[in-house]
C-alpha cells in the first residue's frame, strides 16, 4: 500500500472536499475534509474513514492511521 492507493480507495469510499495522506506503507496519518462530517461526533467521523478501508484495517493492510477529520466549515477556520 503506498499513499496514492490509500488517498484513492478513502477518496472512493467518501465525498472529500480535501484529502491529504501521508506515510510509511504502515502507519499513516490523513487530513479529511467532508460535508458528510457535519453533526457527526469525533469518534463518528473516524468510524466513516474507517469504513472505506474495508478488510484492508482488519488483514492489516493498513496497520495503522491517525486522523484529523473537519467539514469543510471547520476546516476553513484552521486558515487553510
Amino acid at each position: 500500500m503506498n499513499a496514492e492507493q490509500l488517498h484513492a480507495i478513502i477518496a472512493a469510499g467518501l465525498e472529500c472536499t480535501h484529502l491529504e495522506v501521508d506515510g510509511d506503507g504502515r502507519h499513516w496519518s490523513a487530513v479529511v475534509v467532508s460535508d458528510a462530517f457535519a453533526g457527526m461526533r469525533p469518534i463518528a467521523r473516524h468510524q466513516r474513514v474507517y469504513a472505506t478501508l474495508g478488510q484492508k484495517i482488519h488483514n492489516d493492510e493498513v496497520h495503522a492511521l491517525s486522523m484529523k477529520t473537519y467539514t469543510p466549515a471547520e476546516w476553513a477556520t484552521q486558515g487553510r
